[in-house]
């Protein structure tokens, strides 16, 4: 896991808010007075708002309070584009606050007046603030769609501040994405733009974003190069230090503390890092931001355990935990719990550990899911008068069924009264009869209410029986569901890491891999043989020459086996342990060859002599030998084909119509398929997860569609290609559930 220190140099200077008004003393007091004396007007509605403008990094409570009190006057005077204004001050100072649900229902409302008076200015500066706020959730494609949106209204203005702001902006979304020469760019252009309006206050905010994104560039590489982006960042990073001190920013001056902090941190030298960290701490803390108290706090914490200072490290992390659990930012809480994890960890203390670790996977999960993410979407939608609207309608209905209620009771009231006193003249008569019966019944009603107690005692009884079994079920589930998590750790380990494909294969590469439950029947595997001793040819039905494969040569396996969840992921750990031992520790080379030893072993695992039931269990697979060296694809396929992209057209290799496993036809060899590569020759590998999911019109993708859409994105780069698929796979699934594990492989040679 990378470290969490790394974290410093992700957090945003945003553009947007950090350069707000930091006025003088005897400002603030001289509009503090007019606050007081003026009119109920628009002059008064600007004074509320500058004065909230003013508290907004300082103290964001008092900021909320000014800008709602402007809000209460727009609405009274009717003043729409006022209203605007002061709700998105609102949803600034609850942004800074942390409370990003919130500052969004704020912002959408903003944008709402706005794009009903037309006021195009208005709607690019809501477009910024609400990309900030998704941009801080780590809604990243959203954020920069809302910040292109507001580049290219600020450009038809013409306004160079606010567009040197977007540009910053869409600079970090690259920068977060991997994309960091781009997003230096950006930050270079919008530096160019307020050297050119000679704002100094921007210009060190621009500077502090700059010595950020080198810092990040340096995490992402491990070159020549590593030490020279280091050196900039700190450099950058000192300059606008000073000039945030020399203006007086305090939000600057914490932001630049933790990048600097962050830089000697991933440089190992955390006795100077630490410094930093303190001082960041107590501006933010004096700023009141619970936001980044806790991320002050998880850092401060993970320096500790790095320094072996376990009980201080434990403090400061269960400090974080609890700000995080406040200010309700759940990348901040999933970053504790990882520290945790790590801090019990070192300190042997496996059982926390692995409390927190699960707790920080859980949180990992709900930050990347997608029907939180639609959630979200329907919830950003609900603007606040729109609320106030279905309350107002909800309490009337209400108030007219209570007052319904209150007369539909009255006359039952009425007419039984009435009915009462007919019944008792009517029966009067036969009162004296009814005791006699009365007095012979009293002792068989006694008797029934014994045996009512009697079976009110055994129903309670079952009750609490009932209640307890029902705890225990649940209870064992959650003891089930904690190994099967366990068992996909287990799982992972043994899949091949993506850091040795990324190593060992020379050529770019994706890999989609989404198990329909917690672990998987599918799984994908490879091994890179730099030096090959000679094989018995003597063993090999297909003889080839003794150079065929060689050194510098990569193996490849996409599986599917059979079953999904428990049962499917026994199988493939089943199947990797055979693969490494017929490859590596028996040294078998030819694919059809390993394939033919995988169906021995599996049969006599699960087909022992003299077994009674006969086990059908195995695998469909490709497994594919590259020999870079010699530009050749080696490889057999179980039932699962092989398909190569070469000049705009796809080619189906089929695979042998057998399973690697128990089979009822008559037992013959894998065959052995040769391809001479070609550069920009694309390898497709997929086990039948993909094509076999139903869609939202009720079919199967099937494999046509799905070759057609191989065919459609092969000019894409491959992490392109990835998420193109992983986009197409959920929304062609829409609320249905997934019906099998999937993987895809692809390789550009």
């Amino acid at each position: 896991m990378k470290s969490l220190l790394h974290k410093f140099v992700f957090l945003s200077i945003l553009l947007n808010t950090c350069s707000l008004a930091f006025a003088q003393k005897n400002d603030i007091g001289s509009l503090l007075i007019l606050v007081k004396t003026d009119k109920e007007d628009t002059t008064k509605i600007n004074h509320l708002l500058e004065v909230s403008n003013f508290y907004s990094r300082q103290n964001t409570d008092s900021s909320i309070y000014f800008a709602v009190a402007a809000k209460e006057i727009a609405e009274k005077t009717k003043n729409r584009k006022q209203l605007a204004n002061a709700h998105s001050a609102i949803g600034l100072a609850r942004f800074v606050k942390g409370d990003f649900s919130k500052a969004l229902e704020n912002h959408f409302t903003a944008l709402k007046i706005d794009e009903e008076l037309n006021n195009k200015y208005g709607i690019a500066k809501r477009f910024g603030s609400i990309g900030n706020v998704y941009k801080e959730q780590g809604d990243y494609p959203k954020a920069f769609d809302y910040y292109l949106k507001a580049l290219k209204i600020f450009e038809e203005a013409e306004d160079k501040n606010k567009i040197a702001t977007c540009l910053a902006n869409i600079g970090d979304i690259y920068i977060i994405q991997g994309d960091y020469f781009k997003g230096l760019d950006y930050h270079f252009k919008a530096l160019k733009i307020y050297k050119e309006l000679g704002d100094k206050n921007k210009i060190a905010i621009s500077i502090g974003n700059i010595g950020r994104n080198y810092s990040i560039l340096a995490n992402s590489t491990y070159d020549k190069n590593r030490g020279l982006f280091f050196s900039k960042a700190l450099d950058y990073s000192l300059e606008s230090l000073k000039l945030a001190e020399e203006s007086g920013n305090k939000r600057l001056i914490a932001t630049m503390l933790q990048n600097i902090a962050g830089i000697y941190s991933s440089e190992g030298n955390q006795t100077e890092a630490l410094p930093y960290l303190f001082k960041a701490l107590k501006i933010n803390e004096e700023l009141n931001d619970q936001n980044m108290i806790s991320i002050m706090q998880c850092n401060i914490g993970h320096i500790y355990t790095i320094q072996k200072q376990y009980k201080e490290a434990e403090k400061y992390l269960l400090k974080a935990v609890k700000a995080s659990e406040s200010t309700g930012s759940m990348s901040s809480l999933r970053d504790s719990e990882d520290a945790l994890a790590i801090l019990y960890d070192n300190m042997s203390n496996y059982k926390q550990a692995f409390i927190h670790y699960k707790k920080a996977a859980e949180l990992k999960d709900t930050l990347f899911s997608q029907e939180n993410r639609k959630q979200l979407v329907r919830k950003e939608m609900n603007f606040e008068f729109e609320k106030k609207e279905a309350l107002t309608k909800a309490q009337n209905e209400a108030r007219q069924k209570i007052a319904e209620e209150k007369n539909r009771k009255q006359k039952i009231i009425t007419w039984a009264v009435g009915l009462g006193l007919l019944l008792v003249a009517v029966f009067a008569g036969f009162i004296l009869r009814s005791l006699r019966i009365t007095r012979k019944q009293k002792k068989l009603i006694e008797q029934q209410k014994d045996e009512v107690s009697h079976q009110k005692v055994i129903a309670d009884s079952q009750r609490i029986i009932a209640e307890e079994q029902k705890h225990i079920v649940e209870e064992k589930q959650k003891e089930i569901v904690a190994s099967i998590t366990y068992a996909k750790r287990i799982q992972t380990a043994l899949l091949t890491s993506n850091e040795y494909i990324k190593t060992h294969l020379p050529s770019d590469h994706f890999i989609l891999f989404k198990p329909k439950d917690i672990v998987s029947g599918d799984f994908y595997w490879a091994i890179s043989i730099n030096s090959l001793p000679g094989w018995d040819m003597g063993t090999n039905k297909v003889k080839l020459p003794a150079d065929k494969i060689r050194k510098n040569t990569f193996y490849m396996m996409t599986a599917d086996c059979t079953g999904h969840g428990v049962p499917g992921a026994f199988m493939s750990m089943l199947n990797i342990s055979y693969l490494h031992e017929n490859i590596v520790e028996r040294g078998i080379r030819l694919p059809h060859d390993i394939l033919n030893a995988q169906r021995k072993e599996i049969i006599q695992a699960l087909n022992p002599a003299g077994s009674i039931e006969e086990a059908k269990d195995g695998m469909d697979c490709i497994l594919c030998v590259y020999d870079f060296d010699k530009m050749l694809l080696h490889f057999s396929a179980a039932n699962n084909p092989l398909w190569l992209v070469r000049n705009g057209e796809l080619t189906e290799y089929k695979a042998d119509k057998m399973p690697v496993g128990k089979y009822n036809e008559k037992t013959l060899s894998f065959t052995l398929q040769t391809i001479t590569l070609q550069k920009e020759d694309i390898i497709y590998t997929s086990t039948d997860g993909f094509a076999d999911q139903f869609g939202v019109n009720g079919k199967k993708l099937m494999k046509k569609k799905f070759k057609e859409e191989l065919l459609k994105i092969h000019c894409l780069p491959m992490n392109k290609q990835k998420e193109y698929l992983d986009q197409f796979f959920e929304s062609w699934k829409g609320d249905n559930a997934q019906v099998d594990d999937v993987c895809v492989t692809g390789i550009k040679i």
